[in-house]
């Protein structure tokens, strides 16, 4: 299901349930991978790939407001995608995330999305 807004499609992600506390899942959607949070100060997402190489953000572990990529250790800071270890440097792309009616709503670029 989306709802498309002027420059947003929102998708959903998943349930709130369906991610605990200080965890992430995967969400693929139209071709694009994306890791969706869940930390103590509510729901965030991000691309699903790391910026250093290939792996997967969704197998890594969240610590602290903090993804660990599972490859090589380095860590994004959640909310804003900064890179806060090496060997990551480039910053982590965010996505916008609402949650209504138990479900997390993923904001994608309406053109990217159909």
């Amino acid at each position: 299901m989306a709802i498309e807004t002027s420059s947003l499609k929102w998708i959903v992600a998943c349930a709130t349930d369906d991610i605990d506390e200080e965890d992430v899942i995967r969400f693929d959607h139209e071709g694009a991978s994306y890791a969706v949070y869940r930390i103590d100060d509510g729901f965030f997402a991000s691309d699903g790939w790391c910026t250093h190489e290939r792996a997967h953000l969704a197998d890594g572990f969240v610590v602290n407001r903090e993804i660990e990529c599972p490859l090589h250790q380095g860590r994004f800071d959640i909310p804003s995608g900064k890179p806060k270890s090496p060997p990551v440097c480039v910053q982590l792309k965010t996505h916008p995330v609402r949650v209504e009616n138990g479900q997390v709503l993923l904001g994608v670029p309406a053109q990217d999305a159909s």
